[in-house]
């Protein structure tokens, strides 16, 4: 979502200024920042490579999460406690983190690739729209399997 809201900044601009945009040096630059041109696939797979990275520093602190496993006496199996299992939790996250965002980019840029490839314009569904609807069929399927459960139960006194 911050991704798409930096680079929908240059739409925005050329809207501004009419026609001065659609000429020149701002009508090349404007074509490579549309949604289907080559530079704002590039950015847009970028930026949600970097915002999934800082949204991982501000959310999990891995010297926290250390300090907490020695705290309650935990451990990870082969990491000593303190900075080695801080350094071995980082190394996790970002492992996990990387291969998360390479997806999460590759699921935002399937309806700009989907477009481009088939020559249909831009589709009114983008990457966070679909991501959104998968998940709450998927929340649905889910639902409608714990119903279907709990229907068939068969109680302790029956």
């Amino acid at each position: 979502i911050f991704a798409s809201s930096i680079l929908i900044i240059p739409t925005t601009i050329k809207f501004f200024l009419g026609e001065r945009a659609s000429t020149g040096f701002w009508a090349s630059f404007f074509d490579a920042f549309s949604p289907t041109g080559w530079l704002y696939s590039v950015l847009y797979f970028i930026l949600i490579i970097l915002f999934a990275f800082f949204y991982m520093t501000i959310q999990y602190n891995p010297v926290e999460m250390a300090n907490n496993l020695r705290q309650s006496n935990g451990t990870i199996p082969g990491i000593r406690p303190g900075k080695p299992t801080s350094d071995y939790i980082m190394k996790v996250l970002s492992k996990v983190t990387f291969i998360g965002s390479l997806f999460l980019a590759f699921i935002a840029l399937m309806p700009i690739i989907f477009s481009v490839s088939t020559g249909m314009g831009s589709l009114s569904i983008g990457g966070t729209s679909l991501l959104i609807l998968v998940g709450v069929a998927l929340e649905t399927v889910k639902q409608l399997e714990s119903q279907m459960m709990m229907r068939h139960y068969k109680g302790f006194l029956d």
